[in-house]
Protein backbone atom coordinates (compact mmCIF):
# COMPACT_ATOMS: atom_id res chain seq x y z
CA UNK A 1 0.00 0.00 0.00
CA UNK A 2 1.92 3.31 -0.58
CA UNK A 3 1.54 6.18 1.17
CA UNK A 4 -0.44 9.36 0.40
CA UNK A 5 1.55 12.54 0.24
CA UNK A 6 -0.65 13.56 2.74
CA UNK A 7 1.11 11.34 5.51
CA UNK A 8 4.85 10.69 4.42
CA UNK A 9 6.52 8.26 5.55
CA UNK A 10 8.70 8.74 8.81
CA UNK A 11 12.36 8.73 8.03
CA UNK A 12 15.26 8.89 10.17
CA UNK A 13 15.88 12.61 9.20
CA UNK A 14 12.40 13.37 9.50
CA UNK A 15 12.31 11.90 13.35
CA UNK A 16 15.65 13.29 14.24
CA UNK A 17 14.96 17.14 12.87
CA UNK A 18 11.11 16.35 14.98
CA UNK A 19 13.59 15.52 18.44
CA UNK A 20 16.33 18.67 16.99
CA UNK A 21 13.29 21.18 17.54
CA UNK A 22 12.01 20.27 20.66
CA UNK A 23 14.34 17.60 22.47
CA UNK A 24 12.96 18.19 25.70
CA UNK A 25 9.05 17.19 24.70
CA UNK A 26 10.01 14.46 23.03
CA UNK A 27 11.81 13.07 25.44
CA UNK A 28 8.94 13.53 27.55
CA UNK A 29 6.59 12.52 25.30
CA UNK A 30 8.70 8.98 25.42
CA UNK A 31 8.76 8.62 28.39
CA UNK A 32 4.65 9.63 29.31
CA UNK A 33 3.83 6.65 26.57
CA UNK A 34 6.37 3.97 27.72
CA UNK A 35 4.76 4.42 30.99
CA UNK A 36 1.15 4.49 29.77
CA UNK A 37 1.70 1.21 27.97
CA UNK A 38 3.51 -0.81 30.56
CA UNK A 39 1.60 -3.58 32.52
CA UNK A 40 -0.56 -1.83 34.89
CA UNK A 41 -4.22 -3.01 36.02
CA UNK A 42 -4.25 -3.46 32.38
CA UNK A 43 -1.89 -5.47 30.63
CA UNK A 44 -0.05 -4.46 28.35
CA UNK A 45 -1.62 -6.23 25.23
CA UNK A 46 -4.91 -4.64 26.46
CA UNK A 47 -3.73 -1.10 26.49
CA UNK A 48 -2.46 -1.65 22.61
CA UNK A 49 -5.94 -2.82 21.28
CA UNK A 50 -7.23 0.16 22.92
CA UNK A 51 -4.75 2.48 21.58
CA UNK A 52 -5.51 0.63 18.09
CA UNK A 53 -9.35 1.34 19.02
CA UNK A 54 -8.21 4.87 19.56
CA UNK A 55 -6.10 5.25 16.21
CA UNK A 56 -9.13 4.06 13.96
CA UNK A 57 -11.35 7.09 15.65
CA UNK A 58 -8.92 9.49 15.33
CA UNK A 59 -7.87 8.51 12.21
CA UNK A 60 -4.34 8.35 12.65
CA UNK A 61 -2.40 6.37 9.93
CA UNK A 62 0.93 6.17 12.06
CA UNK A 63 -0.99 5.23 14.92
CA UNK A 64 -2.83 2.47 13.15
CA UNK A 65 0.52 1.03 11.88
CA UNK A 66 2.32 1.82 15.69
CA UNK A 67 -0.19 -0.01 17.72
CA UNK A 68 -1.22 -2.70 14.92
CA UNK A 69 2.47 -3.95 15.16
CA UNK A 70 2.85 -3.39 19.04
CA UNK A 71 -0.58 -5.09 19.69
CA UNK A 72 0.69 -8.00 17.29
CA UNK A 73 3.49 -8.15 18.83
CA UNK A 74 2.45 -8.99 22.28
CA UNK A 75 0.37 -11.96 21.11
CA UNK A 76 -3.07 -10.22 19.52
CA UNK A 77 -4.51 -12.04 17.17
CA UNK A 78 -6.08 -10.64 13.47
CA UNK A 79 -8.99 -11.05 15.47
CA UNK A 80 -8.72 -9.45 18.42
CA UNK A 81 -7.24 -6.49 16.14
CA UNK A 82 -10.27 -6.20 14.53
CA UNK A 83 -12.44 -6.55 17.11
CA UNK A 84 -11.11 -3.79 18.76
CA UNK A 85 -11.95 -1.67 15.74
CA UNK A 86 -15.12 -2.90 15.29
CA UNK A 87 -15.49 -1.65 18.90
CA UNK A 88 -14.13 1.82 17.88
CA UNK A 89 -16.42 1.67 14.86
CA UNK A 90 -19.31 1.05 17.02
CA UNK A 91 -18.58 4.08 19.26
CA UNK A 92 -17.94 6.33 16.83
CA UNK A 93 -21.74 5.26 15.51
CA UNK A 94 -23.64 5.20 18.56
CA UNK A 95 -21.61 9.08 19.39
CA UNK A 96 -23.51 10.14 16.29
CA UNK A 97 -26.98 8.53 16.85
CA UNK A 98 -27.17 9.82 20.39
CA UNK A 99 -26.48 13.41 19.84
CA UNK A 100 -29.33 12.87 17.13
CA UNK A 101 -30.85 14.19 20.76
CA UNK A 102 -29.65 17.76 20.25
CA UNK A 103 -31.30 17.98 16.66
CA UNK A 104 -34.25 16.32 17.44
CA UNK A 105 -34.62 18.83 20.88
CA UNK A 106 -33.54 21.79 18.78
CA UNK A 107 -36.61 20.96 15.84
CA UNK A 108 -38.62 20.49 18.80
CA UNK A 109 -39.67 16.92 17.87
CA UNK A 110 -40.37 14.61 20.63
CA UNK A 111 -41.05 14.95 24.12
CA UNK A 112 -37.57 15.85 26.22
CA UNK A 113 -37.56 14.29 29.77
CA UNK A 114 -37.43 16.52 32.37
CA UNK A 115 -33.84 15.76 34.83
CA UNK A 116 -34.52 13.97 37.77
CA UNK A 117 -34.99 16.76 39.90
CA UNK A 118 -37.84 18.04 38.66
CA UNK A 119 -39.58 21.05 36.90
CA UNK A 120 -37.91 24.25 37.20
Amino acid sequence: MSESSTYPPVTRDLAEARHALAPEAEEAFRAFSQKVFADGALPAKTKQLIAVAVAHVTQCPYCIKGHTKAAQKLGATPEEIMEAIWVAAEMRAGGAVAHATLALAELGVGKIAEDATGPG
